[in-house]
């Protein structure tokens, strides 16, 4: 099995056409695809998507912020790609000679053949995107990286996904990290890597789930972060070129108890609490955590429980 991270741009005119492109095959015009694809090693996914963006379509833009986060897994290749917005910041290039990049309207669009991540974006049910499915601990998490050539580090990368959780009275769910873990003894945004086959919708309330013993209804993509560390130390001891990925949601839990880590596999997680935002100051926070606390209002998100 292969894990790809991707970004891509949903860029639309002001007539609510959406930019896409595709190639032509003889006389047979291919299915409409979304401008984007995979992302480099260690490269920011927003970074990634203006880039791609402008290799397909010729087209400078302005990447705004991410829309949603979906997967597509076929063929033993699992793709957790991000969509942003974006807009027109200059081009088409005069030498572009790249795909063909056309401005097309989204009911044209949904009624040609197209690609999956072009029915994320215009938000058309789609069965290649993927879902929740059943499969053994052995067939959905990540193989170790491959070993490196020499006098090369081995690279890894991962895509997670993370919840911003509260509940009625405005508490905040958070996980602590395990001793031996990077991060050991911080307390984190209940998440985890994405699984075969799932989307990072799914993953969230799963890794919630199995973190915190809490039933959370998930909500908004509010942010995607990444991050890299060329000096990690891999599972098995072996030094690492670590790249993550992180998509954070927004979740409420309408009727909480007590948090209880009931992942019967233990894992990185050594225990789960609620916390009340006054009691937060006093804590070891991720940078996840604070990153996040920056952007959401514990009290609005309450509400919503």
């Amino acid at each position: 099995m292969q894990f790809r991270i991707a970004a891509y741009g949903e860029v639309r005119d002001e007539n609510g056409r959406v930019l896409l492109t595709r190639r032509t095959r003889g006389r047979e015009a291919g299915p409409w695809h979304l401008p984007g694809g995979v992302i480099d090693h260690g490269e920011p996914p927003k970074r990634a998507a203006g880039r791609l963006v402008g290799e397909h379509t010729g087209y400078e833009v302005a990447v705004g912020a991410p829309l949603e986060a979906v997967a597509v897994a076929r063929r033993g290749v699992h793709t957790n790609a991000i969509i942003y917005t974006a807009t027109v910041a200059g081009g088409p290039a005069g030498d572009f000679a790249g795909d063909a990049a056309e401005w097309v309207d989204p009911a044209r669009a949904a009624a040609e053949s197209h690609s999956p991540f072009v029915s994320a974006t215009l938000g058309l049910a789609d069965d290649r995107l993927a879902g929740r499915v059943d499969k053994a601990p052995q067939e959905t998490r990540p193989v170790p990286p491959a070993k490196a050539k020499k006098g090369r580090r081995r690279r890894g990368q991962r895509f997670g996904a993370y919840g911003v959780v509260a509940d009625g009275d405005g508490r905040i769910l958070l996980a602590r990290i395990a001793e031996g873990y990077p991060g050991g003894g911080t307390w984190h945004l209940p998440g985890g890597g994405v699984d075969f086959g799932e989307s990072p919708r799914a993953a969230v309330a799963r890794e919630i789930y199995e973190e915190t013993g809490q039933e959370a209804l998930v909500g908004d993509l509010l942010n995607v972060t990444s991050f890299r560390h060329r000096r990690a130390i891999g599972p098995e001891g072996y030094p690492l070129d670590w790249h993550g990925v992180r998509a954070i949601y927004s979740a409420t839990v309408p009727d909480p108890s007590a948090a209880q880590v009931v992942e019967a596999a233990g894992g990185s997680t050594s225990e789960s609490r609620w916390w009340n935002a006054d009691a937060l100051d006093d804590l070891p926070l991720s940078a996840a955590v604070e990153d996040a606390l920056q952007v959401v209002d514990l009290k609005n998100l309450a509400a919503q429980a």
